[in-house]
């Protein structure tokens, strides 16, 4: 991969930032805001690397059988 994706990166955090500071928030509440999300990211990714895969190894939970029309 190219480091292109750096300039997009940036051209999009720029933007990003922009549509809050539009809204009436401040540059740099918005900037703490986003690495502070960025932290609790690395921490989840640390913890959980895949999220995604351990719905998939999860037991398959049979639907109940206790609703009305199942009586018959």
């Amino acid at each position: 991969m190219s480091e292109d994706w750096r300039a997009e990166l940036k051209e999009a955090l720029e933007d990003f930032v922009d549509t809050y500071v539009v809204r009436g928030a401040k540059q740099a509440d918005v900037y703490d805001a986003i690495l502070e999300e960025i932290g609790n990211l690395r921490a989840n990714y640390e913890r959980d690397p895949d999220p995604a895969e351990d719905r998939a190894r999860a037991d398959v939970e049979e639907p109940s059988n206790d609703w009305p029309g199942a009586q018959r």
